[in-house]
């Protein structure tokens, strides 16, 4: 994980929580108007991926389990973890992309309905994404996957100075590649070859030689409003479409998007797509339906989306008619690590990632709110263009003052807690009644973030050793650590 060259250790803030009467009057514990539903309190749990789903994308069990725990809580809303809208392959995720997985998300709903006692309203993250391979060994690289062609036999007769590798058959070329230092791989592969060698091959959407990748903006419209279709008739209260981070619809909207099409280049055309997307699941869904969206205020790469970039979005997302904008920041593959052999790249690993999931070793800043002045600057200039959209501020929201400032200073209308709900989904109702001095807080060092790198049951290490002899306790694969929080035993 990437880490600043001199990392300042920041302590959790301190803290007082307010008494149940002050809670009530709170802004943070007002309802709010969202499109066509209100919601309790501004309060919001993030989208985040339990890796609890079968392995074809079928709710189980364990994902009921993870949502009623949250539901528990009592949050304003609950957003379920990104979801595919895509009939296809995606390991232990959710999927949304046939009609058969319908019965599954139904229980998940009435799972919430009754955990919250009706107090929590539910939406789903639907989300796309491009293909992504796990970074090959060497030999196997040269041997199946890499194409040879006539510029990789000119490239080593430049390089090793040999002119015989001009007519040299393709077992030839493969061998030597194989077995060369890097000096020569890396003048005779391309770049893009490089990162398939280095990192797994991963598919972007400038890469329009591919008729798939070129075809996206004929078929996502149509597959996302089936998705969200389903999401109404499964009984979610709303859809929040995932443009953020490093999947397909982020990657329109990214300063990187350079295709010809009309789909890339200018700010209006790398919009375009995703609005065509909103506008066909606007019409699946009607009006009287929440269709939100998450998205960057900063890709943090080198040329990619800036907060002016995401301005210019929040803005003409909202002239669209979405009805609640979320924001994040960064979480992009482009400066990702370089994962081991055999491993997918990640793309939390890098700074953009850093920015995404921020630790308590940071700079001067500190990790707590550090995407606020993002998200302020959206908020404001969506109200300066006329339009009352909420906006979702996340990352590193941590306390009940904290939250409530942002809120009071109108930096935003909801507070989003991922991390701090996870370490303890009971944190809304605790704050709510006055005993928030019994929240269990999260320390921000992201075991919960390395276990997801890992493709493991993500859990917190605030809890998930504890009291492993309780009745009835679900224990992880690994059966070292328990799947849920404890539940909270009111003392008064």
């Amino acid at each position: 994980m990437w880490k600043f060259a001199n990392p300042i250790k920041h302590p959790i803030p301190d803290t007082s929580w307010p008494t149940a009467v002050e809670a009530a009057s709170a802004q943070l514990f007002q309802p709010i108007q969202i499109g066509p539903i209100s919601i309790e309190s501004r309060t919001w749990v993030p989208a985040m991926v339990p890796w609890r789903a079968t392995a074809d994308g079928f709710v189980t069990p364990d994902n009921l389990d993870w949502y009623r725990r949250f539901a528990e809580g009592q949050p304003g809303a609950l957003v379920v973890e990104a979801t595919g809208v895509r009939d296809i392959p995606s390991g232990p995720l959710l999927r949304i992309g046939h009609d058969r997985f319908l019965p599954g998300l139904k229980q998940l709903v009435e799972v919430v309905r009754e955990a919250s006692q009706g107090h929590t309203k539910l939406f789903i993250q639907i989300i796309d994404f491009l293909a992504v391979k796990r970074r090959p060994d060497q030999g196997k690289y040269f041997q199946r996957f890499l194409e040879i062609n006539d510029r990789h036999r000119r490239a080593l007769a430049e390089v090793t100075e040999d002119l015989s590798w001009i007519s040299a058959d393709e077992i030839s070329v493969r061998d030597f590649l194989q077995n060369a230092p890097d000096a020569i791989v890396d003048r005779t592969l391309n770049e893009r070859e490089l990162e398939a060698l280095r990192f797994g091959y991963r598919e972007r959407v400038t890469d329009t030689q591919l008729s798939h990748i070129r075809d996206l903006p004929l078929v996502l419209p149509g597959i996302f409003a089936q998705a969200a279709r389903r999401a109404r008739e499964a009984g979610f209260d709303g859809v929040e479409l995932h443009y953020a981070h490093a999947y397909t619809m982020a990657g329109f909207l990214s300063a990187l998007n350079d295709r010809n099409d009309g789909y890339g280049g200018a700010r209006e055309h790398r919009a375009r797509l995703p609005l065509e997307v909103y506008r066909a699941v606007r019409e699946s869904v009607g009006d009287d339906y929440v269709v939100g969206v998450r998205f960057l205020g900063d890709e943090v790469i080198a040329g990619g989306n800036r907060i002016d970039d995401a301005v210019y979005f929040g803005v003409e997302f909202a002239k669209a008619g979405m009805d609640y904008l979320s924001i994040s920041k960064g979480g992009k593959f482009e400066d990702a690590e370089q994962p081991k052999v055999g491993q997918a790249v990640y793309p939390y690993t890098g700074q953009s990632g850093y920015e995404c999931m921020p630790t308590t070793l940071s700079d001067e800043r500190g990790p707590f709110g550090r995407s606020v002045p993002l998200v302020a600057a959206i908020k404001r200039a969506v109200t300066a263009a006329g339009f009352s959209t909420p906006v979702v501020a996340t990352g590193g929201i941590t306390t009940f003052e904290q939250a409530e400032a942002i809120l009071q200073s109108g930096d935003a209308d909801i507070a989003g807690l991922a991390r701090q709900a996870l370490a303890d989904p009971d944190w809304f109702v605790k704050v709510k009644s006055g005993h928030g001095a019994e929240v269990r807080r999260c320390t921000y060092t992201n075991y919960c973030e390395a276990l997801d790198q890992a493709h493991r049951q993500v859990t917190c290490k605030l809890w998930d050793r504890r009291q492993l002899d309780e009745p009835g306790v679900a224990m992880a694969t690994d059966g070292r650590r328990r799947l849920l929080a404890p539940r909270w035993n009111i003392t008064d």
